[in-house]
């Protein structure tokens, strides 16, 4: 359904007042009051090349929040914690979370994360393979351990899935292994909106069976047929539906990601962010 169809099909059905009414989220895109974030990993190669100029140009397209990402020059592209904090705030930015490996240098990562003020310290996928659910179970048992460890110092630790959690075995969901054996307070889950759906499952789902379990997302469109993430509006993701979703889920950040790009990723991020105001 178009954009113009659904306009049409949820005036006509008297839907579009119903959900404004049930849901005060519902046209909370367009305000102003919303703040994006975007996941720097969207920014790789400009980040690896020149953080401070790339976070200036991030900056003036109205993004708020930052979530970092490991690369080969440390947790933060080369800068120090407490540098990377400073240059966020320069820009009217905030470092809010950060994308890390659950490792034996997790201690570093955590005093990494204490030094620069972020909030969210996210395991950005599966520490041990084995797409099983006993696995996904001892899974749980570590980032259980992890989150105790993060709230003892302040942060909150987290997990960002991809497709393959969303496996099944023996008929268990092996994401709602995970979901069912982690600890809500210890544990705050990051759902990548467009893995989910490359992989399936709907979203809305997972707010339903999970209320309040997704304090952070990824938003991210998705083309279904070359399984690569696209502009917004471009893919197959309902992008207004997430947003009308947000209380169920119970999202506090919102992280714009994307991987690949029909131009650059500056005027790709421009797009998505007039896509979002124009929702």
């Amino acid at each position: 359904m178009g954009m113009n169809s659904r306009r049409k099909f949820l005036k006509t059905t008297g839907i579009g007042a119903l959900a404004t009414t049930l849901l005060p989220s519902y046209s909370f895109a367009a305000s102003s009051k919303q703040s994006f974030g975007v996941q720097l990993y969207s920014f790789r190669d400009e980040m690896a090349k020149d953080p401070l100029s790339t976070l200036k140009q991030i900056a003036a397209i109205g993004i708020k929040e930052i979530e970092s990402a490991k690369s080969n020059k440390g947790l933060y592209y080369g800068l120090s914690p407490e540098d990377m904090k400073k240059a966020c705030a320069d820009l009217g930015m905030n470092l809010k979370s950060g994308h890390v490996a659950l490792d034996s240098d997790f201690q570093q990562t955590m005093d990494q994360a204490e030094a620069s003020g972020q909030e969210y310290v996210i395991c950005s996928s599966m520490p041990s393979k084995g797409q099983t659910a006993d696995n996904y179970k001892q899974v749980a048992e570590a980032f259980n351990k992890a989150g105790e460890a993060c709230k003892k110092v302040g942060l909150k630790f987290g997990y960002h899935n991809h497709e393959y959690e969303f496996e099944s075995q023996k008929g268990q969901v092996l994401y709602d292994v995970l979901m069912d054996y982690t600890e809500a307070e210890l544990v705050h889950m990051e759902l990548d909106l467009g893995w989910v759906i490359i992989a399936g499952k709907n979203p809305i789902d997972y707010f339903k069976k999970y209320p309040g379990r997704f304090p952070l997302w990824h938003l991210k469109d998705m083309d279904l047929t070359k399984k690569k993430s696209t502009e917004f509006g471009k893919g197959a993701l309902d992008i207004s539906l997430m947003m009308a979703n947000q209380e169920l889920s119970g999202v506090k950040h919102i992280f714009i990601e994307q991987e690949e790009y029909a131009s650059t990723p500056l005027q790709s991020m421009q797009h998505n962010m007039t896509f979002l105001k124009s929702l």
